[in-house]
């Protein structure tokens, strides 16, 4: 697939845009977004942290640490979480735009479940509360773009109930919350989200327009139903 919209972007060149992993997978599992974003003439980071030994508290100040410089943010699952709330946290970050990759930002219903096992919850580990609650509604200055898969393929819908369509592991409506700037629901699982054309297609755009450009989700950007 070509990357639609690019050609028009204005002053990608060398942009620096860091990577954010989601839970349980290193931050290795982002080089394939970092070539994406490599060929389009940004400059991608990987970040890498510890989310269940560590948990939120000592990570999202070390993100912090690494956002103080003019940066963009492509973040998958877990990685969303923390980039919004880290900005909660640090508003005045200069922090542009925020791409999230399958995050559930309204709370996630599989770690819900997950959460309610002994086993589970240790496999969440100190990131259990975020997963579970999500974050508030967004009023930050970076505009915030999320791109959802609704390919049912992943572990997570053994652990909780959907309601509509999923990736496997998080709900396209656990992935909506008032603020942002645009969303999007494309055929792919959660972790294909990792390797989807057309989720880096989008990324990119969004990176450089602030939103997706096209009716891909008939649901209003904000919506939470």
């Amino acid at each position: 697939m070509s990357l639609r919209g690019t050609a028009s972007i204005e002053g990608t060149a060398g942009r620096r845009v860091l990577l954010l992993p989601g839970l349980w997978l290193p931050r290795a599992s982002m080089r394939w977004h970092a070539h994406r974003l490599r060929q389009a003439g940004y400059a991608p980071h990987l970040f890498g942290y510890a989310p269940v030994t560590r948990g939120p508290d000592a990570v999202i100040p070390a993100l912090a640490e690494a956002l103080r410089t003019p940066t963009d943010v492509v973040a998958h699952s877990l990685g969303g979480l923390l980039a919004l709330r880290t900005l909660q946290r640090y508003p005045d970050l200069p922090v542009g735009r925020v791409v999230c990759l399958g995050s559930p930002l309204a709370g996630s219903a599989a770690a819900e479940g997950l959460a309610s096992r002994a086993l589970g919850a240790a496999c969440l580990g100190r990131s259990a509360d975020l997963l579970r609650a999500g974050c508030r509604d967004w009023h930050g200055r970076a505009q915030v773009g999320v791109v959802a898969g609704d390919r049912p393929m992943g572990l997570g819908q053994m652990f909780g109930q959907f309601p509509g369509p999923s990736d496997g592991t998080v709900a396209v409506t656990e992935t909506r919350l008032p603020g942002l700037s645009d969303h999007a629901v494309i055929p792919a699982s959660h972790s294909g989200l990792l390797f989807s054309d057309e989720a880096a297609q989008l990324a990119l755009q969004f990176l450089g327009e602030g939103r997706f450009g096209g009716p891909r989700d008939p649901s209003p950007p904000g919506a939470v139903a």
